[in-house]
């Protein structure tokens, strides 16, 4: 039977948020060099790639006539606004802002179906490569993970693809062109991984646990990875990526749980 010094040892109760932050991601990178992670990259990229096309082929054109439509209406680009930008020199600026936007409200979309898919279909795959490598002692007491997954996914979705076509025309101010797209990817992120995470493995009520002690983290680690997907060659990675820092956080994370509350028990035994 372990002994309270050798749970203690496993729990690391001495660990603060940043140590533990620093090895989920520094295990999430070593992973991702694994050839079947390597491999995982396929599905999410495919799905984010065909996405794009589809949109762009049955919305580019529709779309870019809206977004006109929606700027003359608020005076961005009628008369006036013309001899503003021809003096400043900026006109070329014009041309750009509707294709920009229109790019700004599709490819998103195609990126989080890349996303989800990444949460749903990849996250098994990286649960159990993690798990078989790091923690083979760790029993799964989760229930109804794949329906469980497959309804947070749609929800986190359709709540991104909304929010973000809503909160477009703020882009046309400086700040919010920035914040608005990390603020939504670090919801996608956060919302999506935090619970396909550990859906397996975790109970009802060690989720509960998990989700309230470590909410901080969570969404710090959605805000690093919303940070990274402003740089585009990270576009390529990040779906199973951000899969494998949240699977190494989260596993630890319940590996502690239950050392814990295998102490606590073992001392009222006593």
């Amino acid at each position: 039977m372990p002994t309270p010094n050798s749970l203690s040892t496993q729990v690391g109760t001495s660990s603060t948020a940043t140590q533990r932050l620093k090895r989920a991601f520094t295990r999430a990178l070593s992973s991702q060099l694994h050839p079947k992670m390597l491999g995982a990259l396929l599905l999410p990229f495919l799905v984010a790639l065909i996405g794009a096309v589809v949109l762009l082929w049955l919305f580019w054109t529709p779309l870019k006539t809206h977004i006109a439509i929606w700027l003359e209406q608020w005076g961005i680009l009628d008369a006036h606004a013309d001899l503003w930008l021809v003096g400043a020199g900026l006109l070329v600026v014009k041309t750009f802002i509707i294709p920009l936007l229109a790019a700004g409200a599709l490819l998103p979309i195609a990126g989080i179906l890349g996303l989800i898919v990444s949460a749903v279909v990849a996250m098994p795959i990286v649960l159990s490569f993690v798990q078989h490598r790091y923690f083979p002692q760790l029993k799964r007491q989760g229930k109804n993970a794949f329906s469980y997954s497959v309804m947070n996914a749609l929800w986190v979705g359709v709540l991104f693809c909304v929010g973000w076509l809503l909160t477009l025309p703020l882009w046309l101010i400086a700040p919010l062109a920035v914040v608005l797209p990390v603020w939504w990817w670090a919801f996608a992120f956060t919302r999506l991984l935090r619970v396909d995470s550990m859906v397996e493995h975790a109970s009802l009520q060690e989720r509960k646990i998990l989700l309230m002690r470590h909410q901080k983290e969570y969404w710090l680690m959605g805000l690093l990875m919303a940070l990274l997907n402003l740089i585009p060659p990270a576009w390529l990675v990040l779906p199973v990526f951000s899969a494998l820092v949240f699977a190494h956080f989260n596993l630890a994370a319940l590996a502690e749980l239950r050392a814990e509350n295998t102490i606590h028990q073992h001392e009222l035994s006593l």
